[in-house]
């Protein structure tokens, strides 16, 4: 199970509560104290920030985003400060907010600590595994006014994804590659959170433990580990998933000895509701599910957005 509600945040709840303050949460660590009605211009820093936001019921207070943030579609209109990876720090400060929500990787901590040092009001939240969504989620809510609302969300979508766990536990634990690129080969490890989402949706990954999250992979490795299920997430435009499809074929055609390419279970897969540790999550898990079990799934009309 999912586990909930750490206790060190529990008591950082209840002592918010206990003074009538809500605690903001700065890349170092520190709360400062601030009241709801002062959070009134929120600038979002990586799109799943945004759906976060958004599904909290925040998106009026958003007065900018990063560029790749496009979902919900109301998301798009807001002005940019620069992309994922890069920020700008002269566009964040333009859009005059008064709380600024980034991600803890080395490019935003560091616009995180320029905005800091200004006096700019920064949560930096670490968001790499899915217990760490749901507790991002909740000091949001604190941080923001909203903390009734993240608690709904976080707990709905845990409820949601213990509710798939249990669905897929007695299916067959379907060996699957999830592929970050193919030349040279990169596959996700088992110390990750595309691992998290195989396992929810009923299955194992066909590499065992490796070093690195994103580890390099070779033909030899690849020979022996069986896999049944291939996967990885189309590049750039979702439109543009056929062709990534007809190329992942092509490619895979010369291992025509796996489990996966004999049985023409390769799949190009819509992105976003899998690779964003956001709300959509359990979304994404179906996704996953509808590749890995797709026998059971022909009459979902869902797995047209899967297969070829």
């Amino acid at each position: 199970m999912i586990r909930r509600w750490p206790l060190l945040l529990i008591i950082l709840c209840s002592l918010a509560a206990g003074f009538g303050l809500l605690g903001i949460y700065h890349g170092q660590g520190e709360i400062v104290t601030a009241k709801p009605h002062e959070v009134e211009r929120i600038v979002s820093l990586a799109p799943n920030l945004t759906e976060i936001l958004f599904a909290l019921g925040l998106g009026g207070k958003i007065v900018a985003v990063s560029n790749d943030s496009d979902y919900p579609p109301d998301a798009a209109e807001r002005n940019k400060i620069g992309t994922f990876w890069q920020p700008n720090t002269e566009a964040i400060i333009a859009a005059r907010p008064d709380m600024v929500i980034t991600l803890s990787f080395e490019q935003q901590k560091n616009v995180a600590d320029s905005l800091n040092r200004i006096g700019f009001n920064v949560l930096t939240l670490k968001i790499e595994k899915i217990e760490e969504l749901l507790t991002a989620i909740e000091k949001i809510g604190i941080a923001t006014g909203y903390k009734q609302s993240a608690d709904d969300l976080a707990e709905n979508i845990a409820t949601q994804l213990n509710n798939l766990r249990s669905k897929f536990s007695s299916n067959k634990k379907v060996k699957v590659l999830w592929v970050v690129q193919n030349e040279p080969l990169r596959i996700a490890g088992k110390n990750t959170f595309v691992n998290e989402l195989i396992e929810l949706a009923g299955g194992e990954n066909a590499i065992g433990p490796t070093l690195q999250q994103y580890p390099p992979i070779g033909s030899e490795e690849l020979l022996v580990c069986g896999v049944e299920v291939i996967i990885q997430a189309a590049m750039g435009a979702a439109g543009n998933i056929p062709e990534q499809q007809k190329a992942a074929n092509l490619f895979w055609s010369k291992f025509a000895h796996l489990p996966a390419v004999k049985n023409n279970k390769i799949y190009v897969i819509e992105p976003d509701t899998i690779l964003r540790l956001g709300p959509r999550l359990p979304q994404g898990v179906e996704l996953i599910a509808n590749c890995l079990h797709s026998d059971d799934f022909t009459k979902n009309p869902d797995i047209s957005k899967v297969n070829r």
